[in-house]
């Protein structure tokens, strides 16, 4: 099966706002961040992604399975930020984030920055590995979390694609 990106429209809002659970859900592991009452997790910088031109958002389907989504800004200005990225369990370890993440950068040529955390490991290998398939030269940097002091400093990938 194929992995392939469609542009997030306002109408599939609600989907984007199911998968951000789980996605929350599986940083929560990293950040310590737990659902409130509802039982749901906080929609942290989702709403930023809607309306805005300055940024976009990507479904990723393996096949005709809905399998994730990746979240970008910088659009206009850049330099473009993968601001979330998600794949949903049951189709990790088949390529299909590999797959999509490049197809975006790919769709984005030029300066990119994406964070990670050291602390997930799956996260780490996964974004040094797209940087080499990508093509482009890579560096890292240190950066703390903005009002989050607690939590150990993310590690950005900085790189720059070529159309």
């Amino acid at each position: 099966m194929s992995t392939s990106l469609r542009l997030v429209t306002d109408e599939q809002r609600p989907l984007v706002e199911r998968l951000w659970q789980l996605y929350s859900h599986d940083l929560s592991e990293f950040r310590g961040v737990m659902p409130d009452g509802d039982g749901l997790f906080n929609p942290g910088r989702l709403p930023l992604y809607f309306g805005n031109p300055d940024r976009c958002g990507y479904l990723i389907f393996y096949g005709s399975a809905l399998a994730g989504f990746a979240l970008i800004r910088g659009l206009s200005e850049g330099p473009r930020v993968m601001g979330e990225f998600f794949v949903v369990r049951a189709s990790r370890r088949r390529r299909v984030g590999q797959q999509a993440a490049l197809q975006v950068l790919e769709l984005h040529p030029g300066r990119w920055e994406i964070a990670f955390q050291e602390e997930n490991p799956a996260a780490a290998r996964f974004w040094r590995r797209v940087a080499t398939a990508s093509g482009a030269t890579s560096q890292e940097e240190r950066r703390p979390i903005d009002a989050k002091p607690d939590l150990p400093s993310d590690t950005w990938l900085l790189l720059t694609t070529q159309p």
